[in-house]
């Protein structure tokens, strides 16, 4: 909310001042070396964009003073120094209404009273929320989230309490039984700044914008995991190794609400080194699992140990060159785990990265383990080792070099979605989808691609490198997770990153800002997640004169490492498109269900926060698919 300063320049008189007799009131302190003393304000009537104060006051004898008011903000302890207005004063009584203000929003409000050549005397703070207001008022007023994406400044440790959504990496969310949003990520930030503050760092919302940082819900290595290395080094006839602690990644967690008091986090631990030295293929990754019974508690995750590894069917022949990537060692990568509930009840662990594509496992529901043995993780063949999952995505069949990871697997409306991150994680990063109406697949793209026994590209793109005007753009987003608010409303969650070279800065690139967005679902049950992100637009009914005029057009299908650039296309009154990509093309509206059709692309219109405006203002936004395309859409 950008507030309006209003000077004083007027003066009270001291006669005005003083009249009236002395107020009794108990709030009413004289502190020593003040002549006034200034009562909490009240709210004498409260509206959706106006506050109506009053404030008792009380003076030594001949004091004189030249002003009195209230001073607010958005922010505790406002001052004279911030956002002020004049207030008009009656027998010691200072009244004044606050105009202009958000609906539905916090303010934070003192009143004071200036002695005459000498400094302003106080109320104490007074807390005071507008009223919810009418749709359309919330719609006038609004201004989106101030949170700056360019976060070198407070980058660092000491300033974690400033972080809101600055360094998220690989995020996992769930909706708690309190109402707070619970995010955890791979250890990453800026700098490395994490590293004082343990891993799989944990921060909560209410609202999806403003996050409070709670820190690391894992203080150390566990205990099992290089015992564990070393038990099966030796069973494949390997020395044992004892590699450093910080030398080990911890990457990618997925945390899950099991039942009423008990949430599951599933984390994967990447061990430094090689299995046989040099060029030999690269050591193992674990995935582990911590329990918390409430993640308000953030320190009481308690660590079950070790659930998987990675597996390979090539038995003792280890000695595989480091960069014979499309044969690799190990078939199963036992890194980033997703785990649903289905629908008939099973609990899945669904996990996989690069390698062959990726794999599920059901587990036992009470304990979150495997559900059957698993045996030596090698063997001979597929058999061998069939109890470390099957194959459900691959994006090419047969060879190990997948260029996909990073699974999200969500149950709605009778399909299980898979949604997958594809390419590298620096500029290229994209996010698709395939669905199935079983846990285990066939999952089948938009196109029809089955990805599960033949292999293949899933289509659609969902997110892809993108770039509106008066911006540096977004790379490198995927890597989601995808949650509900348990009435329907699905969003999207992932990292984003921002070019490399912004405000000359070559590292930019390593900049991660956890990025939320609202998800529409097409009327054929594909999710459309929205290219803006999640910024709590009050959601007025868009009507057709709204929709005339310039548009920014992104064609976000995929184009490896290339960050789409919007194009504008102009709607006019007449239903027609008078230039930009779709130029000549008819266009119509259905307003009750806010989808848009151009040129036969039914795109799903919504309000959401234009992140690349000064003010951050509300603006209208559109996603659609088709078979083979993506599209994009603001209103300019």
């Amino acid at each position: 909310m950008k507030l309006t300063k209003i000077l004083l320049y007027s003066t009270l008189s001291a006669v005005a001042l003083f009249m009236g007799a002395c107020n009794d009131d108990d709030d009413i302190v004289f502190v020593d070396g003040e002549n006034v003393a200034v009562a909490m304000p009240e709210a004498t009537e409260v509206g959706a964009t106006y506050i109506a104060l009053s404030t008792n006051f009380d003076t030594r004898a001949n004091a004189v003073y030249t002003n009195a008011g209230y001073c607010y903000s958005l922010k505790p302890n406002p001052t004279i120094y911030g956002t002020v207005i004049k207030g008009e004063v009656n027998d010691n009584v200072v009244t004044a209404t606050l105009m202009d203000l958000v609906p539905n929003t916090t303010y934070y409000v003192k009143a004071f009273v200036s002695e005459y050549k000498g400094h302003a005397v106080y109320s104490q703070e007074f807390e005071v929320t507008t009223a919810e207001g009418t749709m359309d008022e919330q719609l006038a007023s609004y201004r989106g989230p101030q949170h700056p994406d360019y976060y070198v400044d407070f980058a660092g440790w000491d300033q974690r309490d400033k972080w809101n959504l600055a360094n998220v990496h690989d995020p996992s969310v769930v909706k708690a039984d309190d109402g707070y949003y619970y995010m955890y990520q791979t250890d990453a930030s800026y700098g490395n700044a994490h590293v004082a503050g343990g891993h799989f760092h944990a921060r909560r919302s209410k609202d999806l914008i403003n996050w409070e940082y709670l820190g690391g819900t894992m203080s150390e290595l566990p205990g099992w995991v290089i015992p564990k290395l070393n038990e099966i080094r030796e069973a494949m006839g390997l020395p044992a190794v004892t590699p450093n602690a910080n030398d080990f990644g911890y990457w990618a967690p997925v945390v899950r609400r099991v039942n009423n008091g008990l949430y599951r986090m599933y984390y994967s631990i990447v061990c430094p080194g090689t299995l046989n030295g040099d060029n030999s293929w690269g050591e193992r990754s674990f995935i582990g699992m911590m329990e918390n019974s409430d993640p308000a508690n953030n320190d009481d995750w308690v660590d079950k140990g070790y659930v998987i590894t990675n597996a390979s069917d090539k038995g003792l022949n280890f000695n595989i060159a480091p960069n014979d990537w499309a044969n690799c060692y190990y078939k199963w990568n036992a890194i980033d785990p997703a785990y649903i509930i289905a629908d008939n009840g099973e609990h899945w662990l669904i996990y996989g990265s690069w390698n062959s594509g990726i794999a599920a496992v059901q587990v036992d529901a009470a304990t979150g383990m495997p559900l059957n043995a698993l045996g030596n993780p090698w063997g001979d063949d597929d058999a061998a080792i069939a109890n470390y999952g099957q194959l459900i995505a691959t994006r090419q069949m047969g060879n190990r070099w997948q260029a996909s990871e990073g699974p999200e697997i969500i149950y709605r409306d009778g399909y299980y979605y898979l949604f997958l991150a594809y390419d590298a994680l620096d500029v290229a990063y994209n996010t698709r989808v395939v669905r199935s109406t079983s846990i285990t697949g066939p999952y089948v793209g938009i196109d029809g691609t089955d990805v599960t026994n033949t292999g293949g590209d899933a289509l659609p793109v969902v997110t892809h490198p993108y770039k509106f005007s008066n911006s540096n753009g977004w790379v490198g987003i995927a890597h989601c997770a995808v949650f509900d608010d348990g009435n329907g409303n699905w969003y999207y969650a992932s990292q984003g990153r921002l070019p490399a070279g912004v405000n000359g800065n070559e590292f930019s690139n390593a900049l991660m800002t956890g990025h939320v967005r609202k998800i529409r679902w097409t009327n054929d049950g594909w999710p459309l997640v929205m290219p803006e992100r999640y910024g709590a637009v009050p959601d007025v009914p868009i009507t057709t004169e709204e929709l005339l005029g310039t548009w920014e057009h992104i064609d976000l299908s995929y184009a490896y490492g290339t960050q789409k650039e919007a194009a504008p296309m102009v709607l006019t009154a007449d239903h027609k498109v008078a230039s930009g990509p779709w130029e000549g093309s008819d266009w119509e509206y259905d307003a009750e269900n806010q989808i848009l059709t151009i040129n036969g692309v039914e795109l799903y219109i919504q309000r959401e926060c234009d992140w690349e405006s000064e003010e951050r203002k509300a603006t209208i936004v559109y996603a659609g698919v088709t078979a083979d395309k993506t599209y994009w859409g603001k209103k300019s």
